[in-house]
């Protein structure tokens, strides 16, 4: 009885709450006074012409830091948790790979989509992507050549290197902003170049490089480590 009781009183309370939503809705017709700001003071004091990307990277820099640090520790502990113990072989079940028309065609669309990854994230200040969506095309690309080939195994010593540069010089590049600039990963402290072209918004191309490159090796670890 009691029970019930519970599950009916929550119910008219949810119902109560989806009512005055449903009454009270009133579609927003302006900006807040922080996203106002970021869309009329952003182009000037960034230059980048992707707002979105641009406040993710630098008004809101030690958030995405967060983001990478997370990352980082999911695929830290995807690789603890699937890694093999002393005396493990390599030996798992047959898997069949992919017929050699497939493989083929793997192998020539892999270097088109690791160039689309590199071009969303290198442009990232400009149209819609960056880092995150860059390195996320490039794992794909790596998915991709493991589901062709299961017995693909990827150069840990390339991926470990790659993933340790960037996120170094990720934070380096934040620490410089620090200094040199108004705050961590300020991107101001390189010149802003011409709105629009490629070379400018300051450092936030670098940024993006450092953080597709870093999203694109760790995820590309955690598929592997999963394949196995």
């Amino acid at each position: 009885m009691i029970k019930r009781v519970t599950i009916l009183l929550s119910l008219l309370l949810l119902g109560s709450v989806f009512l005055h939503m449903v009454v009270n809705y009133a579609p927003r017709t302006g900006l807040n006074p922080i996203s106002e700001h970021y869309v009329t003071a952003g182009p000037d004091e960034l230059g980048a012409a992707n707002i979105v990307t641009a406040v993710l990277v630098t008004y809101r820099g030690l958030d995405t830091l967060g983001e990478v640090a997370v990352l980082f520790i999911s695929a830290a502990g995807v690789g603890l948790l699937l890694r093999r113990r002393v005396g493990e072989t390599e030996e798992g079940p047959n898997r069949r790979a992919s017929s050699e028309l497939v493989q083929t065609a793997v192998h020539f669309l892999l270097p088109l989509i690791f160039v689309l990854g590199i071009y969303v994230f290198i442009n990232g200040h400009l149209t819609p992507g960056g880092g995150f969506q860059g390195g996320a095309v490039l794992a794909s690309g790596i998915m991709l050549l493991l589901l062709a080939d299961p017995d693909t195994r990827l150069n840990h010593g390339i991926v470990r290197l790659l993933e340790s540069f960037s996120g170094f010089g990720y934070v380096v590049v934040g620490v410089l902003g620090l200094i040199l600039a108004g705050g961590f990963l300020d991107n101001r402290f390189l010149d802003l170049g011409s709105f629009g072209e490629l070379l400018s918004a300051g450092a936030m191309p670098i940024i993006y490089i450092f953080i597709g490159l870093k999203v694109g090796t760790e995820l590309s670890a955690v598929l592997e480590r999963m394949k196995d």
